[in-house]
């Protein structure tokens, strides 16, 4: 991201509204892109831009909480009149950090959906399949009203927790998990995590629990990952299980290369369906401007055999 403009909230009391007398810091973030994609062999070529700002409010209250709140202007969020992303972040020296995420927020599962280092995109995205609008991955609860705490790091762990309460009539009552991340000091370049949760009272399935595990380390230029996640449901048909490993490497300071593989495994598929997602990444800055690509390929999206694309995604982003 880069900061467009920021002043000092005391600069804008006459325009705007008095808050306190303490000082925010109000800034606008966003990027220069533009970008080409094919989501399918059998599909157009399409075209787009970045068309979104951040707009952040800043500042520390006098008994030393830290506030951050965040809104995202979104020219392809019409639907909701424009706005995208938004949450509101209070921390604590030494105490960590609690955020409620109105819109587009992650669990501690949701984060490591993928944890393969690539140079772009994941190995899963890009393409689009008429089976589904977007290949299964396990990811656990995302997206609005999501409660949730990140511990500071000490001696490489942290911790974090995620709570949703939001009822969908038909759906998930509530979710949460819990996750815990390991660095440790004495190990460079190896890390490793694990996070659980639950989704509660979901239509005609019952509870559902939900889980993964990965592992990376970083040697030199190359880093190499293996992943691991569960969906356990009381019915075969919603219980899924995936398994993705990737590997990159980075030439030179301006130029990374990466491939990986993923898999999934919707409880019913047999091993001549099951949901297999290969794809390779390359990026390269030179002057304040990266290009970067993906070209992927889905095998049996969502456990369908006839359903086999390809896709490619390249992207020109500007830093200034």
């Amino acid at each position: 991201m880069n900061n467009l403009k920021k002043v000092g909230l005391s600069a804008l009391a006459g325009s705007l509204v008095a808050m306190s007398a303490n000082a925010a810091d109000i800034s606008f973030s966003g990027g220069a892109s533009v970008g080409m994609y094919q989501e399918s062999e059998n599909d157009k070529t399409l075209f787009y831009n970045n068309d979104s700002v951040t707009i952040t409010v800043s500042g520390e209250t006098d008994g030393g909480l830290m506030i951050t709140n965040t809104m995202e202007l979104d020219g392809s969020s019409a639907a909701a009149g424009g706005f995208d992303n938004s949450s509101t972040t209070i921390s604590m020296d030494g105490m960590g950090k609690i955020t409620y995420a109105r819109h587009g927020g992650d669990s501690m599962v949701g984060q490591w959906d993928s944890v393969a280092p690539t140079a772009y995109e994941e190995v899963w995205d890009v393409v689009e399949t008429s089976a589904s609008a977007a290949n299964n991955v396990i990811g656990g609860k995302a997206g609005n009203g999501l409660w949730r705490y990140d511990s500071p790091s000490i001696s490489g762990v942290s911790i974090g927790f995620t709570y949703d309460s939001t009822v969908n009539t038909g759906t998930v009552s509530s979710y949460s998990d819990m996750g815990i991340s390991i660095a440790p000091e004495m190990v460079e370049g190896f890390s490793a995590g694990y996070a659980t949760g639950e989704y509660t009272e979901t239509a005609a399935i019952g509870d559902v629990d939900v889980s993964t595990l990965w592992v990376k380390y970083a040697y030199g230029p190359v880093t190499v990952s293996y992943q691991e996640s569960e969906e356990d449901a009381t019915t075969a048909a919603n219980s899924n299980d995936s398994e993705e490993w990737g590997i990159s490497y980075a030439i030179s300071d301006d130029l990374s290369v990466s491939y990986g593989q993923h898999e999934h495994n919707d409880g019913t598929d047999s091993s001549g369906d099951i949901q297999e997602s290969t794809g390779m990444s390359i990026s390269y800055t030179m002057a304040g401007t990266t290009i970067a690509a993906s070209f992927n390929e889905t095998d049996n999206a969502d456990g369908v055999t006839s359903e086999d694309t390809e896709g490619y995604e390249i992207n020109v982003s500007f830093a200034f």
